[in-house]
């Protein structure tokens, strides 16, 4: 462990896909300011051996001592990843940051101030922009039986004061119940006292899982909407991969949550109510019986797709 605190450490992961991370490493050390006391920790999360040693070079020919990369040899997940990367942080702050990110000018000030001012502050997070430069939904309602069932809408109607609307223009910082997990400013401190992402989850839902355990804990979570990156939508999760073992996955990680935060009954009135829903819809499209037969049998988390990533030589 280094001997001097860090005001900040930005952990990103890599999953084949070096050309990404290089531009956001490029995009931290244009776009933030020396005032910040910052490392780079870039975590490969078992990426095939070109890929890795395209990034390994690179990162290498950039010879700057605050950039370090760690290569795990299986593929940990969003979670997993992300908690390697930790044990080498020693920062009084955490930015997990996708690696199909670029900032836009100092989203890392902006966020930097603002927790250092706001002393309820655990989390924040700024404005989304896609890669056509469109504002994108930047914060979440919590994974819930409500949410499922009924819909962000209605939430939103119902408990407009504590759900606000995820697309409505802001202008001051709010608190919401979880931002992206694209780009999560965390204070050490908070993120480190609920023992940080849930490893159990590979893709989906930690975010949700994460702030929930924060806010149990009186912490608040901000969405800062002065500060912004774009994200390329779809790259850290191929688009060509968005099949139905992916929608199972994400639903996995989803009852996994649900049951985790909220009890059992919730658990299994969900799962009547999905029973049902995909019940219909596996008739009429039955590339969804996969997914329909997966709930009912409870959707596992044994069953998830982190069980299936091979252990690299």
């Amino acid at each position: 462990m280094k001997d001097i605190r860090l005001d900040l450490a930005i952990i990103i992961i890599n999953y084949n896909s070096a050309k990404y991370t290089k531009q956001c490493i490029q995009s931290v050390l244009d776009n933030t300011t020396s005032t910040i006391s910052y490392e780079i920790i870039i975590v490969d999360n078992a990426s095939n051996s070109k890929d890795y040693e395209a990034l390994k070079n690179h990162i290498s020919g950039l010879k700057k001592t605050n950039i370090s990369l760690y290569r795990s040899r299986i593929n940990t997940g969003f979670g997993g990843g992300n908690m390697y990367g930790i044990q080498f942080a020693n920062a009084n702050y955490y930015l997990f940051l996708n690696n199909d990110t670029l900032l836009i000018k100092d989203p890392i000030k902006i966020c930097f101030d603002f927790m250092e001012k706001t002393e309820d502050a655990a989390v924040c997070g700024p404005q989304i922009f896609n890669e056509h430069q469109k504002k994108e939904v930047s914060f979440d309602h919590f994974t819930s039986i409500g949410r499922e069932i009924f819909g962000k809408k209605m939430l939103e109607i119902v408990y407009p004061r504590t759900k606000p609307n995820r697309r409505k223009e802001y202008t001051m910082p709010l608190t919401v119940d979880y931002v992206n997990g694209s780009f999560m400013f965390f204070r050490a401190k908070d993120f480190d006292s609920v023992g940080g992402f849930d490893t159990t989850i590979f893709l989906y839902f930690e975010e949700s899982d994460i702030c929930y355990r924060l806010k149990k804990k009186n912490r608040k979570t901000y969405f800062i909407p002065t500060a912004s990156y774009l994200h390329y939508q779809g790259i850290s999760v191929q688009k060509t991969t968005w099949n139905i073992r992916t929608k199972i996955e994400l639903k996995t990680s989803m009852f996994y949550v649900i049951r985790k935060n909220y009890g059992y009954l919730h658990y299994q009135i969900l799962r009547i109510f999905f029973i049902l829903r995909y019940g219909l819809v596996s008739i009429i499209k039955p590339k969804y019986f996969k997914l329909f037969y997966g709930i009912l049998i409870g959707l596992p988390i044994g069953k998830s797709l982190k069980q299936e990533q091979p252990i690299l030589p």
